[in-house]
């Protein structure tokens, strides 16, 4: 008798591969997607990976529970999801039990409510993992004067055209400076945020 081949497939397709076959994300920029949640996963604990967390980026875009808004690229669009991914987690870690960084703030009978504020101060986990990425990034970029100043100048917030006058750079100078230092993450399987 012939075997009539099974009506339900019951393989199991991530939402990365079903982003790849919808046309959705090429395989490029899968790759650079994998560079930009490894960033993002940085600090958070072991359970929630990097591969989880673009993962439920992509179920959220293939579920239609976000919505890629014209002009904006696929790769820049999940990147921005991935962000979200990461503050909602920490949002909940710092928020979701009293004793993990609020501080109590009246207590004054059984029937009263106690205030608890979020304390602003990073944790010593994240602020641990900052200063080891921030000590790798100088390493990374020890050999190049350039990159360190604009590296310096983003860290005390200032703007391109700051960085460019503190750090007397013309606008080529600046720009292929950004250029090399893009090249050096990705390489290092990084990345930066589009400007």
């Amino acid at each position: 008798m012939p075997q009539i081949p099974s009506l339900v497939d019951d393989r199991v397709l991530r939402p990365a591969h079903t982003a790849l076959g919808l046309g959705l994300v090429s395989r490029m920029d899968l790759l650079r997607l994998k560079s930009i949640a490894r960033v993002y996963a940085r600090g958070l604990p072991p359970e929630l990976t990097w591969e989880d967390m673009l993962q439920e980026a992509l179920t959220r875009i293939v579920t239609g529970s976000r919505r890629r808004p014209d002009g904006l690229t696929t790769v820049a669009f999940v990147a921005g999801i991935l962000r979200s991914l990461r503050a909602e987690y920490w949002r909940r870690a710092t928020h979701g039990s009293l004793g993990n960084g609020r501080v109590p703030m009246d207590r004054a009978g059984e029937e009263s409510l106690a205030l608890a504020l979020p304390d602003p101060a990073p944790g010593p986990e994240r602020a641990l993992s900052a200063r080891q990425e921030l000590v790798a990034i100088r390493q990374l970029f020890a050999g190049d004067p350039t990159a360190l100043r604009i590296i310096e100048g983003l860290g005390e917030g200032l703007s391109a055209e700051q960085i460019r006058r503190a750090a007397g750079l013309s606008r080529t100078d600046y720009d292929s400076a950004r250029r090399r230092m893009r090249r050096t993450l990705l390489r290092e399987g990084l990345t930066c945020r589009p400007r």
